[in-house]
This record gives C-alpha cells, sequence and structure tokens, in this order.
C-alpha cells in the first residue's frame, strides 16, 4: 500500500501536525501525515481563537518564518483585536477570534494544496523502532509504514480520560477515542512519562441568550491581521463577543457540586494550567472573589453555537446548567454539550534536544502538548520546529535552533528542554527577557531571512520584508538628519502640553517624546512642505515610531543579549561526564547530568545549577 520510504511522518493532524507537515513537506521532504479524522484537521478543541499575550507574538514568528497559522487565522477570522495597546509596543498582542470550522477547512485545503505531502487516516498504535533508530510507524490494521524521522503530535490522545462529574471515559476530545499503545512502548524504551490535565466549558445555543444584559465586546475600530503576506487582507465587518460574570450565588451552585467534582475528591491527580483554570478551582483558590468574568464567544460567523470563555468546568452537567442559567443573560440557556476535563499522557521535555529530536531514539521528534505545553500557538510554534529539523536531518543539514533573543519560539523550546514543566507550560511576555527586541511587529526582520534561507518563505515575501525594512530605516534617518525650528514645533508641543524648545533641534529628538506621535509629526511643516507619509503603508509608520521612541531600550536589550551570546560560543562536549567534577553541588550535578545541555548558556539557566557551579565547568573547559 506504501510503496516508497517517507523522508517524514507525523503522527497526529492537530495544530502541531500541521505545522510540522506544512514544513518538512515545503522544505522537499516527502511526507506523510497519518491521523485518525481527516475532517477534523487543525480542530479548535477548546477556544475559537488564536493568539493573545506573547501567543499572538508566536503566530507571527510562524507567519514570518514561512508556517500557515497567520495565514489561516486571517482567513478565517470574525473579530480581530490588538491587545496591551495601553503599554508598551513589547506588550502589544495581537488576538482574532475564528470560524471554527472554516479554520479547520483552511487548514486541510492549504495542507492538500502542499507538494511533498501525503495524508492518511487511521490510529497510529506503535513506533517501529530498531537499534534506538526510528524505522516508521504500525497501525491499528497491523500497517508498516517506513520513514526517516517520525514526528509525534498527539495532542491529548495519549491515553486521554474525559472527567464529567462521576463520569469518566476514554477519549481523546468530545466524540473522538483516545490513542493506546504509543506511551507503553516509549516507557519499556526508557522514556518517562507522565499525566496531565485540561478542560473545556459548555458551548451553548446563542438563540438561548440575551446579549442586552451583557457587555458588548467588539473588535478593533481598525483590525490589523496576523500574516505579513498579501495573500490576506484585514476585516471589514466583524462580529462581536459579549461580557458577562459570575455571582455568589453561581458560586454557591457550584459548590454544591464539588463532592461529585473529579479534581477535588481524588479521580483527577494529574496538574491542571495554573493560568487557564476551571470555574471551580477559581472559586476554590480565590474564595474572596465574589464575582469572575465569562466572555461569551461565537464559534463561527453564521452559527448559532457560543464558547463560554471562563467558565471551563468538569462539574456534573447538571450542576453546570443550574450555575449557568443565574448568570446575567443566560436565565434561558440551552446547552450544546457540557464542559468536561481531559487527563492525558506528556512526556517531560528535558528528554529532548534542542531540535525537538528525543535523545533516546534517533529520529524521533516530539511536538505540542505531548511535551507538556497547552495552547494552540505553543504547539503549532514547536510542530513548524520539529517539522523544519526532521527535513534538515534527512538532508544532512545543519538543525535550524533559535535563540532566546530571536524569537519567543526559541524561549518556548529552551525551557522546555532546559527546565522541564511538571505544568501544562503556556508562553507570556514575562518568560522572554529580552522581549523588546521580540516584539509582534518586527518578526518578519526577525524570522524572515532565515525562513528564506531554509527555502520555506517565498522570495516575495523577503522582497516584501526588505522594501519595509528600508522604507522604515530611510524614514529614521530622515527624523535623524532633519532639524526643526523652536517656531515650527512649539505650537505641536504646546497642544500636547510638553516642553518647549528654546533652539533648533533634531526631529528624532522631539519624535522620541512619549506624548508624541505619528499624527503629532504629521503636522510639522519642515522647510516649505509637511511630512509626507500618506504614501507608507501602516507596517512602516508603526515600525518608525517604535524604532525612534524605544531605540535606547532596544540598544540596551540588543547589548544585553551580545553577552548572553559569549556563553552560547562555549559548548560543552557531548555525553558530558559531569561526575568527575567534584567541586560541582550534587544537585548541579544530577540535573546536568540528565538534561546534557550543549552550552554553557544553556547550563546557566537549568534550575538548581548556580554560578558558581558556571565557574566550575568554566574553569574546567579552559575558559
Amino acid at each position: 500500500m506504501f510503496d516508497k520510504i517517507y523522508d517524514v511522518i507525523i503522527v497526529g493532524g492537530g495544530h502541531a501536525g500541521c505545522e510540522a507537515a506544512a514544513a518538512s513537506a515545503n522544505m522537499g521532504a516527502s511526507t506523510l501525515l497519518v491521523t485518525m479524522s481527516l475532517q477534523n484537521i487543525a480542530q479548535m478543541s477548546c477556544n475559537p481563537a488564536m493568539g493573545g499575550i506573547a501567543k499572538g507574538q508566536i503566530v507571527r514568528e510562524i507567519d514570518a518564518i514561512g508556517g500557515y497559522s497567520g495565514i489561516v487565522t486571517d482567513k478565517t477570522a470574525i473579530q480581530f483585536k490588538m491587545l496591551n495597546k495601553s503599554k508598551g509596543p513589547a506588550m502589544w498582542s495581537p488576538r482574532a477570534q475564528s470560524d471554527r470550522m472554516r479554520f479547520s477547512e483552511e487548514w486541510r485545503l492549504q495542507l492538500e494544496a502542499t507538494q511533498n505531502l501525503d495524508f492518511y487516516q487511521e490510529m497510529v498504535k506503535g513506533l517501529w523502532i530498531e537499534n534506538n533508530k526510528i524505522r516508521g510507524v504500525v497501525t491499528t490494521l497491523g500497517l508498516k509504514i517506513e520513514s526517516k524521522t517520525v514526528i509525534l503530535t498527539n495532542g491529548t490522545f495519549l491515553n486521554g480520560l474525559i472527567h464529567i462529574g462521576d463520569k469518566q471515559f476514554g477519549g481523546g476530545r468530545a466524540g473522538e477515542s483516545a490513542s493506546k499503545g504509543i506511551t507503553e512502548q516509549l516507557v519499556v524504551l526508557g522514556f518517562e512519562s507522565g499525566r496531565m490535565k485540561t478542560g473545556t466549558p459548555p458551548r451553548v445555543d446563542g438563540r438561548s441568550l440575551d446579549f442586552s444584559k451583557m457587555i458588548l465586546q467588539p473588535g478593533d475600530e481598525n483590525p490589523d491581521k496576523f500574516s505579513y503576506s498579501d495573500v490576506t487582507k484585514p476585516l471589514t465587518h466583524q462580529r462581536p463577543c459579549h461580557m458577562s460574570h459570575t455571582s455568589e450565588l453561581v458560586h454557591d451552585l457550584l459548590r454544591e457540586g464539588f463532592d461529585k467534582s473529579p479534581m477535588f475528591n481524588g479521580r483527577i491527580k494529574s496538574i491542571g494550567p495554573r493560568y487557564c483554570p476551571s470555574i471551580e478551582d477559581k472559586i476554590n483558590r480565590f474564595a474572596e472573589k465574589t464575582s469572575h468574568q465569562l466572555f461569551v464567544e461565537p464559534e463561527g460567523w453564521d452559527t448559532c453555537e457560543y464558547y463560554i470563555n471562563g467558565f471551563s468546568t468538569s462539574l456534573p452537567e447538571e450542576v453546570q446548567f443550574k450555575a449557568l442559567r443565574s448568570v446575567v443573560g443566560f436565565e434561558k440557556v440551552k446547552f450544546f454539550r457540557p464542559g468536561y476535563a481531559i487527563e492525558y499522557d506528556y512526556f517531560p521535555p528535558t528528554q529532548l534536544k534542542h531540535t525537538l529530536e528525543t535523545k533516546l531514539v534517533n529520529g524521533l521528534y516530539f511536538a505540542g502538548q505531548i511535551n507538556g505545553t497547552t495552547g494552540y500557538e505553543e504547539a503549532a510554534s514547536q510542530g513548524m520546529m520539529a517539522g523544519i529539523n526532521a527535513a534538515l536531518n534527512v538532508q544532512e543539514k545543519d538543525p535550524f535552533i533559535l535563540n532566546r533573543d530571536e524569537a519567543y519560539i526559541g524561549v518556548l523550546i529552551d525551557d522546555l528542554i532546559t527546565k522541564g514543566t511538571e505544568e501544562p507550560y503556556r508562553m507570556f511576555t514575562s518568560r522572554a527577557e529580552y522581549r523588546t527586541l521580540l516584539r509582534q511587529d518586527n518578526a518578519d526582520f526577525r524570522l524572515t531571512p532565515k525562513g528564506y534561507a531554509l527555502g520555506i518563505a517565498s522570495e516575495k515575501r523577503m522582497q516584501r520584508m526588505e522594501e519595509k525594512r528600508s522604507k522604515s530605516d530611510n524614514f529614521i534617518q530622515f527624523f535623524k538628519e532633519t532639524s526643526v525650528k523652536p517656531d515650527v514645533i512649539n505650537p505641536v508641543l504646546e497642544t500636547k502640553k510638553s516642553s518647549l524648545v528654546k533652539q533648533q533641534d533634531k526631529m528624532f529628538k522631539v519624535f522620541a517624546r512619549p506624548n508624541i506621535t505619528m499624527d503629532d509629526m504629521r503636522t510639522v511643516k519642515v522647510v516649505d512642505d509637511y511630512i509626507v507619509i500618506n504614501n507608507l503603508d501602516k507596517e512602516v509608520l508603526e515600525q518608525t515610531e517604535i524604532q525612534v521612541k524605544y531605540a535606547g531600550y532596544i540598544a540596551k536589550e540588543k547589548l544585553n543579549a551580545d553577552k548572553l551570546h559569549r556563553l552560547d560560543y562555549v559548548k560543552i562536549p557531548a555525553n558530558f561526564d559531569y561526575t568527575k567534577l567534584k567541586s560541582l553541588a550534587t544537585e548541579a550535578r544530577i540535573k546536568l547530568t540528565k538534561i546534557q545541555p550543549t552550552t554553557i548558556s544553556q547550563a546557566s539557566r537549568i534550575s538548581g545549577v548556580s554560578p558558581s557551579d558556571i565557574s566550575v565547568l568554566l574553569v574546567y573547559l579552559g575558559r
């Protein structure tokens, strides 16, 4: 049936699997995507949205390298918001509500239009491994499909167990069966596995809601988009979300079911996401709060199905229903389905290399929730990186690794393999020490040249990025070189209640003031004309303003990043024997032996390794 040896086989058709398939196929590797249901490719199993705080930056990075998540999101978005606009640009985070059904459909169409990519619908029950090297996969029908590399992107399906009150049943998500066999095989081979938990709220019939009692949550007045390419356009009309709140009455009704809650009665023993807790967890942990926000999010353009963001729960369905009917606007709510929790297997990611290849089996890669992460965006970025590195492995080329000062994706992967995680890992801007460099607005400057070199980002994308960089650089230079007289600039400063200038000064210095905007500078008459910016697009104007206003902060972070890179150049030999370094602390010796860092920089970020331990390593390595 399969008369060829594939370069890359991807197991699982979620967000990680789709990006992995796109990346490896677009790099010329013969690729097979095996999934249990081709109808559910890139399913939005939880909320119908992409992006958010730090997650939006990840989607921009995926797009800049040449992945599909940004394009698919733009094509299927029903609302767009730029979050944190009241803060500095390092915190600005794009987020889009998506049409869930069209999102999945668009992903499938994108993949079917991708050369070098085959599809097969069946469950993979095991891996074909010989002499600690991957040979392929084995399906439930007994088919052995040969491949040079394999990427596991199983999501919540590995021994998945769904909980609703005192009921529990196997499943990878509602209506789909769990995957069995792979965990057990890997554990026999010496892999360490664990269990994690996540959950989802009820889906309800929007026709039964009273939106007039809720707070309207519209999209941006002038919406942006995710993709840097010109194949998508910003939304011209949007569908609103709404907001309501829980109350003491709602909390009391939910507490009535706590004795049947699998989270409290011991049936769920695994750890759930700290930053996206269930409603019962919020009530228990934040008992002093009398109310919690609920965001009522439409699942698409035309459907009446709504997602109740903030009401994730595994309580009995009758408790969920009774409590939700006591929320303002939900008095007559009808359920499409109740919320539930799901437990699943994961593999602590310290067992991986920076390429996401496993240390124990050559050619085997893990990506997504199998590594202990949560979120579509985190999964998609890992899938893309695993797909790229699997293709490079087959092509016998150097691996592709992003540093912490190059991308949030680099921070994510480095955190996972260096520190590990005992709870579902979610990306935040606070996790990135160089977030001023890793803004959502400059992901194309940072990463499109890398994607182009890999053969994923097109020449057209590269040219578009270079043109944007040239225009913004030239405009910045204009502000640096052009002077403005007091009688010209002071009227503008006066209207903004900013201190006046007493002598001619460079426009760069004036523009750098925090309360002076591009629109203010547009009104300044220089020589015989006003500043001509009408022929510059929004991205160039935004980039120019950020580079002017935050020049000092950006320069400082670049300097700090350069210092970090000095330790990146100090390599640690493979399979280094830390037991012979008696001056190392015991905890450091254990952690270093387990994780086997490749550089001093990585070693310095391992929990339990102190600066004195790093000094011992540097002395031994002759540095």
